[in-house]
């Protein structure tokens, strides 16, 4: 199985590690992998893609790497899942997938999407990040426990079949 992600700063990345570990404790033996360093997808039996949101779209990583592999992903079982919102709204709604994700799962016919809240700190790249910063409007909403939780609901699909 594949766990791979976009990310700019690391958040995406330590989700998509979260989601590995549950998967591996499951017994499903996991790659996680940066989207931009995957070549194939073919050894792999099922793909879990994260993105991290930025301004309304996913990580362009994330992006290329679905569009890259489509004919290959559409062949296997695919999960998607999002991270970015700096709020607690996660926690209190369903936040449903961005347009540009949404149009890939349908084509994909992805399994399951999810958004979880995303995590942006001090020493973060990039000028909007900056920005966010300043503004008081950064820090980390990664709910781990909800993570976990989707991650064992894959693994149970993986592990029933």
């Amino acid at each position: 199985m594949l766990v791979t992600y976009g990310t700019t700063n690391g958040s995406t990345a330590r989700i998509a590690e979260a989601v590995a570990d549950v998967l591996r404790k499951d017994g499903l033996t996991v790659e996680s992998l940066p989207a931009r360093s995957v070549t194939s997808v073919t050894p792999y039996d099922a793909v879990v893609v994260g993105g991290g949101l930025y301004a309304g779209r996913w990580h362009k990583d994330a992006r290329r790497f679905v569009r890259r592999h489509r004919p290959e992903l559409a062949k296997r079982p695919v999960w998607f899942f999002s991270s970015g919102p700096l709020d607690a709204t996660v926690s209190e709604r369903d936040i449903p997938p961005v347009r540009g994700v949404r149009r890939a799962m349908t084509r994909l016919e992805v399994r399951e999407h999810v958004t979880f809240g995303g995590c942006l700190q001090e020493g973060a790249k990039g000028r909007v990040a900056g920005m966010i910063l300043r503004s008081g409007k950064g820090g980390d909403f990664r709910d781990f426990g909800a993570i976990e939780t989707w991650a064992e609901g894959v693994a149970d699909v993986l592990t029933r079949t």
